[in-house]
């Protein structure tokens, strides 16, 4: 009984994160020329697993979209700041050479640092959490299902028509939050590569 509460528990994060997503869709105020414009993208993240420390590498292939933090939530915040829907999916190379899935999709909130930046680049710092699904489970972990917090900095190299490349580094993290007595999470560094268009 208790799974099947988790599970659905599980299952209600995850519409509402995808729900969530959809808002900037139905935004009402797209016609304000004051924002930011909404921007896609895609990236290569690239990833190791380092607690527990068995060589578990991964790659997603990540589309997302960005837009001005304003147009979304309705409320006053920094001219700089933005909110990125992001979904991935990608694999797990686990030290026994298996090949496993990995998909999540994430909310973030990214602050450009315009102090620091130049004519080249402009740096960057972003925080979110989201849902995760592995196809493969640490000793300890209860689910397949989990929560993924996750925060980075990056830089954007500025071209012509928003068309930005970008790197980035973020400090990923998986646990179920607590919902289940076996909750051994797992940390990893992420390396990102991506692209505006």
């Amino acid at each position: 009984m208790k799974f099947k509460r988790t599970r659905k528990f599980f299952c209600l994060s995850f519409l509402i994160v995808i729900l969530l997503s959809l808002i900037p869709g139905f935004s009402m105020a797209q016609g304000n020329e004051n924002y930011a414009p909404t921007l896609t993208g895609i990236s290569l993240n690239s990833g190791y697993t380092y607690d527990p420390s068995d060589n578990t590498f991964f790659a997603q292939i990540s589309f997302f979209k960005l837009f001005d933090y304003d147009k979304i939530w309705f409320h006053n915040a920094p001219k700089n700041l933005r909110f990125k829907v992001e979904g991935a999916l990608g694999g797990a190379y686990l030290k026994n050479d298996d090949f496993r899935l990995i998909a999540n999709i994430e909310m973030f909130a990214m602050y450009y640092m315009e102090s620091l930046a130049t004519k080249r680049f402009t740096p960057y710092i972003e925080g979110g959490i989201g849902v995760i699904y592995t196809d493969y489970r640490v000793k300890d972990q209860a689910y397949r299902f989990n929560f993924n917090p996750q925060a980075g900095i990056g830089l954007e190299f500025n071209r012509e028509d928003n068309e930005n490349w970008f790197i980035s580094l973020r400090a990923h993290h998986l646990s179920n939050g607590g919902l289940n007595s076996s909750n051994r999470g797992q940390n990893a560094v992420v390396f990102i590569l991506g692209q505006y268009f």
